[in-house]
């Protein structure tokens, strides 16, 4: 049996056990998947576990993106390009990290068939998940490229495409795509948008990397709007998916995605009635 697990200091709402147990399952792995609750000051101790226990893959969630950084042998381009990690590979007794929200973003596009080549999009929020959203932007020819927080922030990207901006500046920006990566909206306080309809009506397609609810306020809004909308369960299972991959060294079908996708918007569905 293999083993895997997910890092982070308060994981009581996770669902990645069940994503990834009901993707072993299809696959027909037998591995276990389990909850690594652990304190900022013991990060080494977890490492040095991982490697005495022989823990193959594990996922890293707040507060650990970045921090666990230093305590690894190798990063992946794209971890290199953002800066944070999801994803450790334990191989040969060494620990490698990867950013599979990049591939994640990306697995939203490509399920609702949404081009970003020669586009302007503006990303809400400046977090972790927008550094990666940001970085698959710019390596997938977007034309310009707006982030807005709450704070003026320094220009950190040597890109003349890039435009940091805060909500004061945003009225009356339009472009193609606005994105939300902040958590505003998110269950249980739905009844919240990052922005207002007079935002929003400037552009033509939304996306959300929320995914529970499945259709935030910021999409309702978009979808009375007449505006194409994409929600966030493709990314969550979709980065999913591309860990496994990494951990298990092979391609996985976009069969075994649409049924893991299948069973949690379902779950979901339940969720809401």
């Amino acid at each position: 049996m293999e083993f895997y697990g997910l890092l982070g200091e308060k994981l009581e709402h996770s669902i990645s056990p069940e994503i990834h147990e009901r993707i072993f399952s299809l696959l027909k792995i037998r591995a276990a998947y389990k909850k690594f609750e652990v304190k900022k000051e013991d990060l080494q101790k977890f490492v040095d576990g991982l490697k005495v226990l022989g823990i193959k893959g594990t996922n890293v969630t707040i507060p650990y993106k970045q921090t666990i950084i230093p305590y690894l042998d190798g990063l992946s381009e794209e971890a290199k390009k953002i800066n944070a990690i999801n994803t450790i590979l334990m191989k040969d007794g060494k620990l490698y990290g990867y950013n599979t929200d990049y591939f994640g973003f990306g697995t939203i596009l490509q399920c609702n068939h949404v081009e970003v080549e020669n586009k302007v999009c503006m990303v809400l929020g400046y977090g972790g998940a927008a550094k990666a959203v940001v970085q698959y932007l710019l390596d997938h020819g977007v034309k310009k490229l707006y982030i807005v927080s709450r704070r003026t922030c320094k220009d950190v990207y040597d890109d003349l495409r890039v435009q940091f901006m805060t909500y004061d500046e945003i009225a009356t920006v339009k472009g193609d795509i606005l994105i939300n990566t902040t958590s505003v909206g998110m269950y249980p306080s739905v009844d919240k948008s990052p922005v207002t309809e007079a935002v929003i009506i400037n552009f033509t397609t939304l996306i959300d990397i929320i995914y529970n609810p499945r259709i935030t306020k910021f999409l309702e809004i978009g979808r009375r709007l007449d505006k194409k909308i994409c929600g966030g369960m493709e990314m969550l299972v979709g980065q999913a998916i591309k860990a496994e991959e990494i951990w298990q060294e092979r391609e996985i079908s976009h069969g075994i995605l649409a049924k893991v996708m299948d069973d949690f918007n379902e779950n979901f569905s339940k969720m809401s009635d």
